[in-house]
């Protein structure tokens, strides 16, 4: 589930996400050859039908208004008295190119080729979607860190 809601909006398309990758689970479950991790093989097929339904959706790169962002950098002690829910909802609240480039970047360790291969998009798009997510996220944290600085 927590890799369901990483990619999804929200609760309700993170449980259809979870029950696709289960039906996806069961009917291939026969195809694992028992070498390397059994954990690895499923989170990639989670991560598969998480990605298939926002192609089915025809989901489009989105643009936020982030021109420019402050380049500070953040302070270890606030990150560190972030909460990780309160981390994986500054992840879920990223613009849906964002978000997916982000966690499979960052989360799932795919390289630029492969994300720009999985999505139909070419490799300096998935560049431009990872830094664009993490520009906003820095913004973000930078929010929140004013907010314990208070």
């Amino acid at each position: 589930m927590t890799v369901c809601l990483r990619y999804a909006r929200n609760r309700a398309d993170a449980e259809d996400i979870l029950q696709d990758g289960f039906v996806r689970l069961f009917q291939n479950l026969h195809q694992f050859k028992f070498q390397g991790s059994f954990e690895g093989w499923v989170r990639r097929i989670f991560v598969n039908a998480a990605l298939k339904k926002y192609q089915a959706k025809k989901w489009q790169n989105e643009q936020t208004d982030i021109e420019e962002v402050n380049e500070s950098s953040i302070q270890p002690d606030i990150v560190s008295r972030m909460s990780e829910q309160e981390i994986l909802n500054l992840v879920t609240k990223l613009p849906e190119g964002y978000r997916v480039v982000f966690n499979m970047y960052v989360i799932e360790g795919y390289a630029h080729k492969e994300i720009a291969k999985e999505l139909g998009i070419n490799e300096a798009t998935s560049r431009t979607q990872l830094l664009k997510a993490r520009k906003h996220l820095q913004t973000q944290i930078d929010k929140m860190m004013s907010l314990y600085e208070s």
